[in-house]
């Protein structure tokens, strides 16, 4: 083992790290980035790996985009803090509102701004229970997630999740939260179901759940329109024009969770236009700014902004904000990222490269280890299984996609294993031959973990 390097010994010795196993920390070394350009990153020794996750699914224009650096230059020198309480404001946010108002895949009335993924659908929990209250229907307030789901890890929103780590040993879920099946074909069809008949199962048992706990209890339903952390589960043919007819049957809200396919990621602006979703209230974070700074934002309905606007008149406030709300730097690198992606196409380049990333994740998913592959956009995934034709699983204590995932890292690539599902999700500047190559370096590693069997 080559020593320590003295960043290497702070983070160990001072960093407490999110999603790592704290036990192991110190024994499993950290690997500290130090640079970035394009989809690269590098690491202290100088080592380079082609960053295939862009980060947590989040720098869709890599890492050394100079208009994104001088913005945030520029708005550091001109106003480097503000806040938004009490009728304050600042122009980067006023225009970012009204930037994203005009970039919304359905009509929207407002924006708030928060600082995470995490705490945009935190703050779309409180609202939706707002809005309930001030329209007299304090007793609907339960809210519908899926199995497999990730909507972040505050007390709220880790509770809108369906994974079983972000529930454990933190008294999670809360109460009025329930949980019905994801759209995950693959795992969870019935023997011979197609797809649109899983589709069709799934919407009933969301009506039968809405109306076993009565539908004067059901507040609104979260779903990401691709499931990102569950497992990238690309809903089926009919999914969502099937849910949705439930939902306004029982006038129930949608959330869509587009923290991670908002901005590009699926070759549209929203994951909610590429699968036909009709949000009530919508939350994004993550490629709003690339990653450079953080931010998110949650867009709200006109019926909805009424309401709570009623409510906050007659309690004298809108009770909800953070200190960094419409932050005035965050928000003009946001600006300034949505100006790329229209100025640079991104979102036409992501469709003309999809089918190049889909086959080059086709190629890998002909190997017998493989069971399943999904993609849409530049989002995709690997699911690995011990015989994949029989769809037999590998053993859990081998873990087969860690393995994976650390032999992609020793062939300079860096991938994401949730489980057995190896996930992809370039940055959307990526080219066509760095593309190819992201794909050989990952076929490397499959080959060797294939030796290993």
């Amino acid at each position: 083992m080559n020593a320590r390097t003295p960043n290497a010994a702070a983070d160990v010795a001072a960093h407490l790290h999110s999603y790592t196993n704290l036990a192991t920390h110190g024994q499993v070394e950290p690997l500290l980035i130090t640079r970035g350009d394009g989809i690269h990153v590098e690491d202290e020794s100088g080592r380079r790996y082609i960053e295939g996750m862009s980060g947590l699914w989040c720098a869709s224009l890599g890492f050394s985009h100079p208009r994104l650096v001088q913005a945030g230059i520029d708005a550091l020198k001109t106003l480097p803090y503000y806040h938004t309480f009490n009728h304050r404001s600042n122009p980067a946010a006023a225009q970012l509102a009204e930037r994203l108002l005009a970039l919304a895949p359905v009509p929207m009335a407002r924006v708030f701004f928060a600082n995470s993924g995490s705490e945009a659908n935190d703050s779309a929990v409180k609202m939706i229970w707002y809005y309930f209250n001030a329209i007299g229907k304090p007793a609907k307030k339960k809210i519908i997630a899926r199995d497999r789901a990730y909507h972040g890890v505050t007390v709220a929103s880790a509770s809108l999740g369906g994974l079983a780590a972000n529930h454990s040993d933190f008294d999670l879920p809360i109460a009025r939260i329930l949980r019905t099946g994801s759209p995950h074909h693959y795992r969870d069809a019935l023997p011979g179901e197609s797809a649109e008949d899983f589709a069709t199962r799934r919407a009933n048992e969301l009506e039968q759940l809405i109306l076993n706990e009565g539908p004067d209890t059901v507040a609104a339903f979260f779903a990401e329109p691709v499931m990102g952390a569950g497992g990238v589960i690309v809903p089926p043919p009919t999914y969502f024009e099937k849910i949705h007819a439930v939902l306004r049957k029982y006038d129930v809200l949608l959330v869509a969770d587009e923290v991670i396919c908002g901005f590009g990621r699926t070759g549209e602006m929203f994951g909610s236009t590429t699968f036909g979703m009709r949000p009530d209230i919508l939350t994004c974070a993550k490629s709003l700014s690339s990653a450079y700074v953080p931010i998110s934002a949650v867009m709200v309905s006109q019926q909805i902004h009424e309401a709570m606007a009623a409510n906050s008149g007659r309690i004298g406030t809108f009770g909800h904000g953070y200190t960094y709300s419409g932050h005035p730097v965050a928000a003009a690198v946001a600006l300034e990222t949505l100006k790329v992606y229209e100025d640079e196409g991104i979102l036409a380049r992501t469709r003309e490269l999809a089918p190049r990333f889909a086959e080059g994740l086709a190629v890998q998913a002909e190997r017998r280890i493989v069971g399943n592959m999904r993609a849409v956009g530049l989002i995709g995934a690997l699911e690995l299984m011990a015989d994949g034709p029989a769809r037999t699983p590998f053993d859990p204590a081998l873990k087969a996609g860690y393995q994976v995932a650390q032999y992609a890292l020793e062939e300079g690539l860096i991938v994401r294993a949730m489980g057995d599902t190896v996930a992809l999700c370039p940055p959307l500047i990526i080219t066509p031959a760095e593309m190819d190559e992201m794909f050989a370096r990952l076929g490397r590693a499959l080959d060797r973990f294939e030796k290993t069997l």
